[in-house]
């Protein structure tokens, strides 16, 4: 049975998903549907690119994923289908495939045959009337390169990462979770080429790093490797955003120090 993944910045209010999970149902029925998030803040295309990121890896690799964050619905921007090693993922050309557009390992296709649309194609709801009966043809067999002519330069967004320079990592928020965590572009990588003692600063405060959350005294901020392998900052049973006025932007920097530090190991 195919796989299709939903994510949108359409809430759940309306009835826009379910609008979106009847018009696959109405091609295939042999398909899983799974929800990723439908709480991506309108319009945010680098939100909904990052939450990609996270959680396209965890699927299979024929893995089907419906992203909608299109404030350019319309417009003459093109759909696209790109087909990467992490699955094939469908929906506006603005950049929120840009975390699989490395290298030379995938193919793009745009959304302009017909015959895989609806009939009635609504200016304003693509997500219906264009993505989803795309994703379901696929899901029933159809081969990508049948969507439409191959696309050699979708938009890429500029991708927020992090640099490194005399033992000092500076790179900026990428996210705030509902917890409150701030989530970085430091990659776990990049933070253990310094060694085992590094010093973590974010919004004028130094910050322990730890391996667990509850290592942290209650109320208490800190730095710890975090489940996508970024560096977060958390506070114990608290929003660090709201404790250190940090938000998507914020600078961090982790300098190499001499004291001894505990490693941080990944969440489960």
């Amino acid at each position: 049975m195919a796989v299709i993944t939903l994510t949108t910045d359409f809430g759940a209010r309306d009835t826009y998903v379910a609008e979106m999970k009847a018009a696959i149902l109405a091609i295939t029925r042999d398909v899983h549907l799974v929800d990723i998030t439908h709480e991506i803040a309108p319009h945010d295309v680098l939100e909904g690119a990052l939450a990609l990121e996270a959680a396209a890896p965890a699927f299979p690799a024929d893995t089907i994923h419906v992203a909608v964050v299109d404030p350019g619905v319309g417009t003459p921007r093109r759909g696209l289908a790109v087909a990467a090693r992490e699955g094939v993922f469908i929906g506006p050309d603005n950049g929120l495939f840009t975390p699989f557009l490395e290298g030379s390992r995938w193919t793009a296709f745009e959304l302009s045959e017909r015959q895989f649309r609806r009939a009635v194609v609504s200016r304003t709801f693509h997500g219906r009337d264009v993505f989803a009966p795309a994703a379901a043809h696929l899901a029933h067999g159809l081969e990508p390169a049948r969507l439409g002519p191959p696309v050699a330069d979708p938009v890429r967004l500029p991708w927020p990462e992090a640099h490194e320079a005399r033992g000092t990592i500076r790179g900026t928020v990428v996210h705030v979770d509902r917890f409150g965590n701030l989530i970085t572009s430091v990659g776990a990588e990049a933070l253990a080429s310094l060694g085992p003692s590094v010093s973590v600063r974010v919004a004028g405060r130094a910050l322990q790093l730890v391996e667990t959350y509850a290592e942290l005294a209650r109320g208490r901020a800190g730095a710890l490797v975090g489940s996508h392998d970024r560096l977060e900052i958390a506070v114990h049973a608290g929003s660090a955003a709201a404790l250190l006025g940090a938000r998507r932007g914020s600078p961090v920097v982790v300098s190499r120090t001499s004291a001894p530090v505990r490693r941080a190991r990944r969440r489960s």
